[in-house]
């Protein structure tokens, strides 16, 4: 067998022919590698079987009823399909497949038993709303104001050196352009500006991405709408920051 130590997940889960089964116990004992691969494939299988369900919320069940009850069925298909060969080489790819399957399968019932949590919603642990109003209302809150190119509009960035961290506020600012977006830099001492992330809209107040307090300078300018690793046009604003986190005026 050309690839036995892809056998491993297969062999813990028990789905290995008898002739498979008997030339990998043969490989197992003289391969510690696959000795442990077993071992921990087995302790995945165990947590998933030990994990206790998690009842979901009564509405759950009211709302799919009645989703339910306003679907029209389909009649059934009557296309009788051919059995689908399995050839040795799919079998391979299956089996290979096995670890990452069960590590997967780990993992939704960890989430689900409430052993882990994760909320796609969250940013460097803090919902951004409300992180940039803690920001504006910071005791150590501290304003740098600049005005955009022809008068169009204003930036205002707003630095906590307590928290942190700094937001970004427009007022009456142009749209970047069709397949633009506008990004927001940091300039940390002795070093290039880094993207702090994008403002897609201007009008709404954005938090920066990284350490406001030892920035020596914010920018922003008009750049691709997925974002550049580095500024590739003239910022349209740009912030002087102290290094002791105050800016260039008063809250």
């Amino acid at each position: 067998m050309s690839d036995i130590h892809a056998l491993s997940g297969a062999y813990a889960v028990d789905a290995l022919d008898d002739h498979e089964r008997t030339e990998f116990e043969e490989h197992l004992a003289v391969c510690a590698e696959c000795r442990a691969e077993v071992a921990s494939f087995r302790e995945t299988g165990a947590l998933i079987a030990e994990t206790e369900a998690v009842d979901p919320p009564a509405s759950l069940r009211d709302s799919v009823l009645s989703g339910i009850s306003q679907i029209r069925p389909n009649p059934p298909e009557t296309t009788t399909l051919p059995e689908p060969i399995e050839s040795t080489s799919t079998r391979g790819v299956r089996r290979r497949m096995l670890p990452q399957l069960l590590a997967a399968a780990a993992a939704v019932v960890l989430l689900a038993a409430g052993v882990l949590t994760w909320h796609p919603w969250q940013h460097d642990g803090d919902n951004s709303a409300d992180l940039a109003t803690q920001i504006l209302n910071a005791p150590d809150a501290m304003r740098v104001t600049e005005k955009l190119p022809g008068g169009t509009g204003e930036l205002t960035l707003v630095r906590s050196a307590s928290l942190k961290r700094a937001v970004m506020i427009g007022d009456h600012v142009p749209a970047a352009g069709s397949g633009k977006t506008y990004q927001m830099w940091y300039q940390q001492p002795g070093q290039p500006m880094v993207s702090a992330g994008l403002m897609p809209d201007a009008d709404e107040p954005t938090v920066l991405t990284g350490d406001a307090a030892t920035a020596v300078a914010a920018a922003v300018s008009v750049e691709p709408t997925g974002g550049s690793h580095e500024p590739t046009t003239d910022p349209v604003a740009l912030f002087p920051l102290k290094a002791d986190g105050s800016g260039n005026e008063g809250a």
